[in-house]
């Protein structure tokens, strides 16, 4: 995907540099990162988008740990792509990174072409593509989509929840657009998965659970978490009333 802006954060230099080579060689733009304190100073202080189109990183970082700046990533941008690329194999982790606005997670030793495809996957349901970057080309628009107090504009990848904005992630943003596309079905948990990332479904329940429970947390405020409702030993559909 040429002109696509990474942010590649990770203290181990020789990984490092072999990660920035090969996206570089699919015509990314590589930004290298080798301490979460120096990623702190590339991402900037202030409000709005990042500079970055995707962020690739390491946790175990001199600094500032990977978790603080995930966190700090999603304090600024709640759409911007996170993978993640670690040792740890833990389940724990992986779900504490999702909780904490993580959209992917890659173990150590992984396969360079696996991480191409995965920032393929995530910036191409981000709504990013060669053509978005050099300019040519436009893709036709989406209608706003409603449900009770709610209103999603696919084409801006905007939310709103009784006439207030909310910031979502990639990932929470899919999954209520699948679920407000078809307000009357209840969608298994691989279905949202799927549908939410765009690849087979290979991870647990626990996956969805936890992005659906970022969700009504983030409904909260808005008096309408409870449009979500769990269908026992199915998945998730939205309450119609």
């Amino acid at each position: 995907m040429p002109g696509v802006r990474v942010l590649i954060v990770e203290d181990d230099a020789d990984i490092n540099q072999i990660v920035a080579t090969h996206l570089a060689r699919r015509g990314m733009a590589c930004t290298q990162a080798f301490s979460g304190s120096e990623a702190r100073l590339l991402i900037g202080g202030g409000e709005g988008a990042l500079p970055f189109d995707i962020v690739v990183s390491d946790l175990m970082l001199p600094g500032m740990p990977g978790e603080g700046l995930v966190g700090l990533i999603r304090e600024r941008d709640a759409r911007v792509p996170i993978i993640v690329i670690s040792a740890r194999t833990a389940a724990s982790d992986r779900i504490d990174l999702l909780k904490l606005g993580a959209d992917d997670y890659l173990t150590k030793p992984f396969d360079l072409d696996e991480l191409v495809a995965r920032i393929e996957v995530q910036l191409r349901h981000r709504g990013v593509s060669a053509s978005d970057v050099a300019g040519d080309g436009a893709r036709p628009a989406s209608p706003t989509l409603r449900f009770r107090a709610w209103e999603l504009d696919p084409e801006a990848r905007t939310f709103s929840a009784d006439g207030r904005g909310v910031e979502l992630t990639r990932i929470e943003f899919n999954i209520l657009q699948a679920l407000m596309e078809h307000p009357r079905r209840v969608f298994s948990k691989q279905e949202l998965f799927e549908r939410a990332w765009g690849e087979p479904y290979t991870a647990d329940d626990n996956t969805v659970n936890v992005h659906v429970s970022n969700i009504r947390a983030k409904l909260r405020a808005t008096g309408t978490d409870a449009y979500i409702k769990t269908v026992w030993g199915m998945g998730f559909k939205l309450q119609e009333s």
